[in-house]
């Protein structure tokens, strides 16, 4: 079937984080300088294969995109080519005229890439790459002396003085669908072909709800309430454009275009900073000697840690894929500081559960709890799970949903004092990092 849709005179359209027509930058270039353009997506084993949870929903959530890209497609005439396997060894074997795609900035996709390059461009094959999923990406917001940011503050002002509409215009997509390529409805193969088993997570809606988006900076930090916009797995695989949700952002509401930015900071020191992924930004920061103590971590993990906004968010997360962001902030720290358990381990289970698991920013936002990180929180700032839930959850409306049994003798007891906790990690902190206790 392959070689039956994909010929010498096809281009093909790789889409990865993109699952969109409209506004999308790779699809406007490459219906732009092509006829017979063919989207595909490849469900990438390499990926996969190191997913343990046949349910898991960031799975059912692409195969569910797929299906509404695909039938958006055949009403075009044409369709998506789906399929499954190492995407080098896909391309070793296809014989297209050329790929079009848009970056991807992880190692691994750096990688990936570069051999698809290599490959193609030993056929005789074009592979052009665009910037689609962030607004300023790689060396475009250095500081003057050309070097890249390592503090968010500087970064995000001169992003602000160097962004203008040319960067928030949307491609203008529909201006060359007549040049995808006319075919008959191609097969989606269901989930068990691949592996995997749908999952009973509800995803958020694919709708920007701008009132949200205007009150954002009254009501971003109140988890008892629908105060964020619940887009972050539509931006994480590109449902929605990056430039639409920038615009809005930049029209309305300040606050909520600096967690954008925060997007792009994030992206960029992955880029110029890719140790990151397994090392602390801050080298010092790799001596802390962590307890790791299983049954503690297993505790958190669960939601029993005897802290009620902790727990609250880690059964938030185990149940629907989502934390709110400033319980994210309350849950790293207590995981970091109070239990004194190395941030690389958050980091991978949080990685195994967020819907909108980006490494980028799932990165920075552990390193900036551990202080760690590149603008990080310093070491001496361990947030105090009581005062957090009295100044953002005063009505414990948020706790009492996640944890009917507060109150109760079936609640734990709080697995750590927290006055206790906060001397312990201000003092390995400080003799790790060689610094004057605090």
């Amino acid at each position: 079937m392959l070689h039956q849709v994909v010929d010498r005179d096809t281009t093909l359209m790789w889409l990865r984080r993109d699952l969109r027509i409209t506004d999308n930058a790779a699809l406007y270039y490459a219906l732009k300088e092509n006829s017979k353009v063919l989207p595909v997506f490849i469900f990438d084993t390499e990926i996969l294969n190191k997913l343990d949870d046949q349910t898991d929903a960031r799975v059912t959530f692409i195969h569910q995109s797929l299906s509404l890209l695909k039938t958006e497609l055949e009403k075009l005439g044409s369709s998506l080519l789906i399929l499954h396997g190492n995407p080098v060894e896909i391309y070793t074997s296809i014989n297209a005229k050329a790929v079009y795609t848009n970056h991807d900035y992880e190692p691994y996709a750096r990688d990936r890439d570069t051999k698809v390059r290599d490959i193609l461009q030993a056929k005789n094959a074009v592979f052009k790459t665009f910037k689609d999923q962030v607004i300023f990406e790689k060396d475009e917001v250095l500081k003057d002396d050309g070097q890249a940011y390592t503090v968010y503050t500087p970064y995000s002002r001169k992003w602000k003085a160097l962004c203008n509409d040319f960067y928030l215009k949307p491609y203008p997509v529909e201006k060359y669908l007549d040049n995808l390529k006319k075919v008959q409805p191609l097969p989606l193969p269901e989930l068990p072909q691949i592996g995997f088993q749908p999952s009973s997570i509800a995803f958020p809606e694919r709708i920007i709800r701008t009132k949200i988006l205007t009150d954002y900076h009254k009501t971003r930090d109140y988890p008892g309430i629908q105060g964020t916009s619940r887009l972050s797995v539509h931006l994480r695989f590109g449902t929605i454009s990056i430039r639409q949700l920038a615009r809005l952002a930049y029209n309305k509401n300040e606050k909520y275009l600096n967690e954008l930015i925060w997007r792009d900071f994030y992206h960029m020191i992955l880029w110029h900073f890719p140790h990151v992924v397994n090392r602390a930004f801050k080298p010092e920061y790799d001596r802390i000697p962590w307890r790791n103590d299983p049954e503690e971590f297993k505790a958190w993990c669960e939601g029993r840690t005897g802290y009620p906004i902790v727990d609250a968010g880690m059964r938030e997360l185990n149940a629907t894929g989502y934390m709110h962001n400033r319980v994210r902030m309350i849950t790293a720290s207590f995981l970091t500081k109070h239990l004194l358990i190395d941030w690389r381990l958050g980091e991978a289970y949080f990685a195994k559960k967020l819907l909108d698991f980006d490494l980028a920013a799932n990165n920075g936002g552990w390193q900036w709890a551990a202080g760690s990180g590149c603008d990080a929180a310093p070491y001496f700032r361990i947030f105090n799970p009581l005062l957090q839930t009295e100044k953002f959850d005063p009505q414990l409306t948020y706790i009492r949903k996640w944890i009917p049994e507060l109150g109760t003798s079936s609640y734990p007891k709080p697995i750590v004092d927290h006055s206790f906790a906060r001397q312990r990690a201000l003092q390995v902190y400080s003799a790790a990092l060689g610094r004057k206790p605090v």
